[in-house]
């Protein structure tokens, strides 16, 4: 079975099929106060492909930018775009073969003009559970930054503009923002969401 077809079943039924053990990886936006944070459980059968559709959904972003996942000496991306030398397909890539031990980091970049940068941290390897459902969130806090908010100093703004909505400069930035609540994060939802 190709690693995509290992991968097909284990992000889309329950018990991971192939899969020895699973990642509970916490997924932290780094530079940000207060932290927004998800911890998930997936199968090691899962793709570095499938961990970017997860990180998605995941945290709330849309998937309309580039994105790259690194480590030292190594650099992950989508099959069509590789990184020179060090450039290896993220398809292609079973978490298994890069996520080795407790407390290892991976960096996952997404958007490379706002340059969201997640920090991937692997909190625990256990046997996989064939009565659960891979991926899962365990437990997360807050909402990612909307779109095109200018990377951390926009969002550091539209936290301002909320803060003080009457002053001057607020207005324009919480029209722009909508309805979005930064506090926001809906366990349940999330999870039936991965499981679609």
């Amino acid at each position: 079975m190709s690693h995509k077809d290992q991968a097909k079943h284990a992000s889309g039924s329950s018990g991971a099929p192939g899969a020895r053990n699973a990642f509970q990886l916490k997924i932290t936006l780094r530079y940000l106060r207060p932290p927004i944070w998800r911890r998930v459980l997936v199968a090691d059968t899962f793709t570095l492909g499938n961990l970017h559709q997860l990180i998605q959904r995941a945290m709330g972003w849309d998937g309309g930018h580039l994105h790259a996942f690194r480590m030292p000496a190594r650099g992950f991306g989508p099959p069509l775009r590789t990184f020179g030398h060090e450039g290896e397909d993220e398809d292609a890539t079973l978490l298994r073969e890069v996520l080795v031990r407790k407390r290892q980091v991976l960096l996952y970049e997404y958007d490379f003009g706002d340059g969201w940068l997640h920090e991937i941290l692997v909190e625990q390897i256990v046997p996989v559970d064939p009565s659960e459902h891979y991926p899962m969130c365990l437990a997360g806090a807050r909402a990612c930054p909307p779109e095109d908010c200018g990377g951390v100093p926009g969002y550091e703004q539209l936290l301002e503009a909320l803060r003080s909505p009457s002053a001057p400069a607020s207005a324009e930035l919480l029209e722009w923002c909508g309805d979005w609540n930064p506090e926001a994060f809906d366990l349940k939802s999330l999870n039936r969401l991965l499981r679609q």
